[in-house]
């Protein structure tokens, strides 16, 4: 059975946003309170494809025009995103 903890989640998604920039920022200055716009910089297209890797990763689809973008604002709240959405499969 996989491991949806939140912490598990939280780390998964730091390596996700490292992944999609390249290795181009530090996962020591990510935690559950970095946005994921303005601390990890994901730019438009990096969201794009972070969002992809997302749902790859956990075997889910996020519908672009309902998603609410203010959950980017911290990675834990986008983590609770994606548990619930792992909870609706």
């Amino acid at each position: 059975m996989e491991d949806y903890s939140m912490e598990t989640i939280v780390s998964k998604i730091i390596d996700l946003v490292w992944q999609v920039k390249e290795g181009k920022i530090d996962k020591n200055d990510l935690n559950r309170d970095s946005s994921l716009i303005i601390d990890a910089g994901l730019d438009s297209l990096q969201l794009i494809n972070f969002i992809l890797l997302v749902e790859d990763e956990y075997n889910i689809e996020i519908d672009f025009d309902s998603f609410d973008y203010k959950l980017l604002e911290k990675i834990e709240s986008f983590c609770e995103f994606i548990k619930i959405q792992i909870k609706k499969d």
